[in-house]
């Protein structure tokens, strides 16, 4: 497995050496256009550009060998807080007193109908 590691890294390395001796020779025939008669701005853009496309798979092998590194494993705490003790929260069954809000009809009727349900489910936990 080392070996295969090894030799799949170098052709890894040997792909981005080629790629920027490539796209460094384009960027040379690009400088040789932009200063030929016909050369115009956009051949000197052509010549900066094509050396960071030859970069750009030494960059990515890079970060991707740094993505791929082993984390050091995280400190551990040096003191421990204590988590407070929380309770089970039930909610209280109380029924709303009839004619509570009786400016509002329609929140009175709300209520009417939560108290209705809260004596149906008291009767069927008392079955």
């Amino acid at each position: 497995m080392k070996g295969g590691l090894l030799a799949r890294r170098l052709g890894i390395v040997a792909v981005c050496v080629l790629s920027l001796a490539g796209c460094v020779g384009l960027a040379w025939w690009q400088w040789a256009r932009f200063e030929s008669a016909t050369g115009n701005w956009q051949n000197l853009g052509y010549v900066l550009q094509w050396p960071l496309f030859g970069l750009f798979p030494a960059f990515m092998f890079w970060r991707l060998s740094k993505l791929r590194a082993p984390t050091p494993a995280p400190a551990k705490p040096t003191a421990r807080v204590p988590e407070p003790e929380i309770e089970a929260w039930e909610p209280t069954r109380r029924p709303v007193p009839a004619g509570h809000h009786d400016d509002d009809p329609e929140l009175a009727e709300y209520n009417r109908y939560l108290a209705q349900l809260n004596q149906t489910a008291d009767q069927q936990e008392s079955r």
